[in-house]
C-alpha cells in the first residue's frame, strides 16, 4: 500500500492532514471547532495571527499514521519542521490532534489538547520549543502536558543522528536486538521466549478456539543486525514500511540486558508513535494478543509514577 504524497506548506504554515475517511469522506471530529483559530482563505489563524494551518483533505490518506508522514515530504522545497495529523483518535475518541516530528526525529509523535493546538504550534515555529520539549512532557498517554500521570519510564532521544535500515515488512510483532554487548543474554532471552527457527521466528500459530489474553502464544520475528544498534524508540515508526500491520516492535537495549526480567522497550506506531512502554519480557505476548483485539490501548501498559505496574496487579 503507497500513499500520496504530502502537499509542499507554504512559508509560516502547517500542514493539517486528514487521515480518517468513511466512504471517501473526511472525518475530522470537533477539532475544526475546537482549535479555536479563525479561518482565513483556505487556512486556519491560530495564536493572534502567528499560526496558519493548512487543512489538507484526501481520502488516498485513509490510515495514514505518523511514522508515513516522512516519505511523503518530499516535495522539493523545505521540510516543515512539524506536520499535524487529525486521525481515528481525534475523530472518534475525543483525543487532541498528533504532532509529527519531521525534522529532529521523523515520525515520532505527541498528543497535544485541541485547545493547546496554536500555543503550542507557535512555540515550536517560534524557537521556544523543541520536539525533544514535547517528548519529554507527555503523559501516559502521549499528551503534552496531559494529565494522565508521568511516565516512569519516558521515551528517550537519540545521542546523534543516525540512518537506520528499514524494518521487515510483518504483519507480526517485532523484536529488534539494538544492543550487542551480551550474546550470551541474547540467547538466553530468545530462549526464554520459545526460540528462534532459522529464519528469525519465535512462537506457534494460536489456537484460535483457546486463545486469551492472558495465555498467548507469542508470535514474533526477531531482528538480530547491528546495523540497528543505538536505534532508539523514537526513530522506529518512520522504519516500519507503510501499509504493513506490524502489530508492534520491541526492542531489546541496553536496559534489557541489565534489568531484571529481562525489560523490553515496546514502542508505539499507532497512537503516539515513538511513546513507550517498558515491560517484563514474559509479557509481550499478553500485549500482542490484548493489542491485536483491541482489548487494551497502548496507553494501559505504561506504568506511570505513583501506580503498581500493571502486571503485579
Amino acid at each position: 500500500m503507497s500513499f500520496p504524497g504530502l502537499p509542499q506548506p507554504a512559508p509560516g504554515e502547517v500542514l493539517l492532514v486528514c487521515t480518517c475517511y468513511e466512504d471517501g469522506e473526511a472525518r475530522w471530529g470537533d477539532l475544526l471547532d475546537e482549535i479555536e483559530g479563525r479561518s482565513e482563505g483556505d487556512a486556519f489563524v491560530l495564536a493572534d495571527g502567528r499560526v496558519r494551518l493548512r487543512p489538507a483533505e484526501d481520502a488516498g490518506w485513509d490510515d495514514l499514521h505518523g511514522g508515513n508522514v516522512p516519505a511523503l515530504l518530499s516535495g522539493g522545497g523545505p521540510v516543515p519542521p512539524v506536520v499535524v495529523l487529525a486521525d481515528i483518535p481525534v475523530a472518534y475518541g475525543g483525543s487532541g490532534p498528533l504532532l509529527v516530528d519531521a525534522v529532529a526525529v521523523p515520525g515520532r509523535g505527541v498528543r497535544v489538547a485541541s485547545v493547546r493546538l496554536g500555543e503550542v504550534l507557535d512555540a515550536l515555529l517560534g524557537g521556544a520549543l523543541t520536539f525533544d520539549d514535547l517528548v519529554r512532557a507527555t503523559d501516559r498517554y502521549g499528551e503534552y502536558l496531559g494529565d494522565g500521570g508521568r511516565p516512569v519510564f519516558p521515551a528517550p532521544t537519540p545521542r546523534e543522528s543516525c540512518s537506520f535500515p528499514v524494518l521487515p515488512a510483518t504483519d507480526v510483532a517485532l523484536l529488534v536486538r539494538t544492543d550487542f554487548g551480551d550474546e550470551p543474554g541474547w540467547l538466553a532471552l530468545l530462549d526464554e521466549l520459545g526460540g528462534a527457527d532459522e529464519d528469525g521466528f519465535l512462537g506457534a500459530d494460536p489456537d484460535a478456539g483457546e486463545t486469551d489474553e492472558d495465555s498467548f502464544p507469542l508470535q514474533v520475528l526477531t531482528v538480530d543486525d547491528q546495523a540497528f544498534e543505538g536505534l532508539s524508540p523514537g526513530q522506529v515508526p518512520a522504519l516500519v514500511p507503510a501499509g504493513t500491520d506490524t502489530l508492534l516492535v520491541a526492542l531489546a537495549d541496553a536496559r534489557t540486558f541489565a534489568g531484571h526480567g529481562r525489560p523490553l522497550t515496546v514502542v508505539d506506531l499507532y497512537d503516539t508513535p515513538g511513546h513507550i512502554a517498558v515491560v517484563p519480557s514474559r509479557e509481550l505476548g499478553s500485549i500482542a494478543c490484548n493489542l491485536e483485539i483491541a482489548n487494551m490501548d497502548f496507553c494501559d501498559f505504561v506504568v506511570v509514577e505513583g501506580e503498581r505496574p500493571w502486571w503485579e496487579g
